[in-house]
């Protein structure tokens, strides 16, 4: 079985979740969005299936030291998908995409938990 990781190699979220998947025995392809971006297709897969107030996370250093008329943009579905485009520090961390489900910010992969 394998996962398909994206996020950022330095954060927490995102090596707990690797960790615990490696643990449970699952393969990990990890996606980089600082050397590789945001797959744009997939984001309008990841608003739609997950929807964008669950993709953006507003509690981050990146979110916060964003200027107001920027945040702004995130209020109408195409300003969010651009601010997330160009901003992928943004979208909440880790995506996960395991047994056809995705999941996003969810850490702990053990048997009873994904």
């Amino acid at each position: 079985m394998t996962a398909k990781v994206y996020g950022i190699p330095n954060c927490d979220s995102v090596k707990k979740a690797i960790a615990s998947l490696k643990s449970n025995d699952i393969e990990v392809v990890f996606h980089d969005f600082k050397k590789h971006g945001v797959p744009a297709q997939l984001l309008d897969e990841w608003i739609d299936v997950l929807g964008l107030e669950k993709i953006i996370n507003r509690r981050g250093t990146t979110w916060r030291g964003l200027d107001e008329s920027l945040q702004d943009k995130a209020r109408s579905p195409e300003g969010a998908k651009a601010l997330l485009l160009e901003y992928p520090s943004i979208i909440k961390r880790p995506v996960v995409e395991l047994n056809g489900e995705l999941t996003i910010g969810q850490t702990d992969f053990s048997k009873g938990n994904s």
